[in-house]
């Protein structure tokens, strides 16, 4: 069968110790059976070690944070799209996600086509409003809440019977399990330092780390799915090495929650498994995980299905994958000549 061409455009290319998607999406696109992609990367740094593979990046364009103006990127983008007439746009960071979703018809009346999570689906999943998601959709979810100021530990402890340990967490990313006050409130500096305000501090529950990588069509549907647990952890708290499980709740309760919500687009769900097999929802991100090349491994392409679901394409779920298939992460030296630094640097474009 010919392959059908397509430009897709994709940030995250920032394949470190804390990666982001990117590279893993475009892996998975590079093996897609349907499409033969033509990759651009959009970078926010000009280290991102994305930007200089080029056997997976044909051309990358820098492009500014979203914290510069929500208009501002955009224009970046339709600038770039005036060169490479981009068919997909798959974004692979929460920060960035918002000002994607809002500018989405703008973006599809220029030919940029996406699949992401409506302003409600994602407004009502973030951490600080945690809580309330799990009793609407019938969630066992650990107590949280948002505070403002490193002396409100010593709050919540006595208001809403927080004890140690308990998590610290950013907005957007990281967390920290704090075992005492001083852990905390060190935890509470450095998180909110990176990444501002608020602080979701939450209830730690004992047990086993269970991931969930899925895709919903927006219809209710569950297109894949596939469970992982961490077999390696980061000091980030990162997987660094992982195992697709054929945990049958796992998946009962993912199908559930996308239909409930009739999730569209990518998204990760990071729960607790305790001895007693309960399950406790701790995150949700609103996009594919770092991880996502397990899926793809493991007989579910994901990011081929979610370029297909943007054009509009009649996408088959997936209803099988295999378990026991382990993704191991490794590291390695990218040589760059300084010329290709130094244009990236003046020009934005390499």
């Amino acid at each position: 069968m010919k392959k059908r061409k397509i430009t897709v455009a994709v940030t995250g290319l920032n394949n470190v110790d804390n990666p982001g998607p990117g590279i893993p999406v475009i892996r998975g696109l590079m093996e897609s059976e349907y499409f033969e992609p033509r990759i651009i990367g959009l970078a926010y740094e000009n280290l991102e070690p994305g930007i200089y593979m080029h056997d997976h990046v044909y051309k990358t364009y820098q492009i500014p944070y979203p914290t510069l103006g929500s208009d501002t990127l955009i224009k970046r983008i339709e600038y770039i799209n005036e060169k490479e007439k981009i068919d997909v746009l798959i974004p692979n960071f929460d920060a960035e996600l918002f000002t994607f979703m809002k500018a989405a018809d703008r973006l599809g009346e220029i030919g940029i086509h996406t699949f992401l999570p409506s302003l409600q689906q994602f407004e009502e999943r973030h951490k600080t409003v945690l809580p309330e998601f799990g009793r609407k959709y019938g969630l066992k979810v650990p107590g949280s809440k948002a505070i403002f100021s490193a002396d409100d530990f010593k709050k919540s402890r006595n208001e809403d019977d927080f004890d140690y340990p308990l998590l610290v967490k950013g907005k957007y990313y990281d967390a920290v399990v704090a075992y005492n006050e001083d852990q905390a409130k060190s935890a509470f500096h450095k998180i909110s330092s990176k990444w501002g305000l608020p602080i979701i501090v939450q209830k730690f529950v004992k047990g086993t780390e269970v991931n969930v990588v899925a895709l919903g069509d927006g219809n209710g549907n569950t297109i894949g799915a596939v469970p992982m647990r961490k077999q390696y952890i980061t000091d980030k708290g990162k997987a660094w090495a992982g195992i697709a499980l054929g945990d049958t709740n796992l998946l009962t309760i993912t199908r559930k929650l996308i239909k409930r919500t009739k999730w569209r687009g990518g998204m990760e769900l990071e729960m607790i498994k305790t001895e007693d097999n309960d399950y406790f929802l701790i995150e949700i991100n609103p996009r594919l995980p770092a991880w996502v090349y397990l899926a793809v491994g493991a007989g579910q392409n994901l990011p081929e299905a979610l370029a297909k679901l943007a054009l509009g394409l009649t996408v088959k779920p997936f209803n099988k994958y295999e378990v026991g298939k382990i993704f191991i992460r490794y590291s390695y030296d990218l040589i760059v000549d300084l010329s290709e630094f130094e244009k990236l640097s003046l020009y934005s474009e390499l």
